[in-house]
């Protein structure tokens, strides 16, 4: 599983309607209007679910939610933390 690719299709099939917009990797979602601050909220549901992690609050920051590579990396940072690995999260 490319985590990339995930997040990017969770950001088009519930934020852009089904259009990539040509969302690319580094877009950030808050400055482009993708996402608002019930969005993140929603992005975190998605992440906790589907890769079986917790979100801090301390850990609601742009650095970490802003754009697919950020989401990406701070997935790759969480998972090796907590020792999970791609195929632990739960799937949906």
């Amino acid at each position: 599983m490319d985590i990339a690719n995930v997040i990017r299709t969770f950001i088009i099939e519930n934020f852009l309607f089904g259009e990539d917009g040509n969302l690319k990797k580094e877009t950030s979602f808050l400055e482009s209007g993708i996402i608002d601050s019930t969005g993140i909220l929603e992005l975190v549901s998605f992440l906790e679910e589907k890769f079986g992690i917790s979100v801090a609050d301390e850990e609601l920051v742009p650095e970490n939610l802003d754009s697919i590579v950020n989401v990406a990396g701070y997935l790759a940072r969480k998972m090796s933390l907590t020792g999970h690995t791609e195929s632990q999260g739960k799937q949906g």
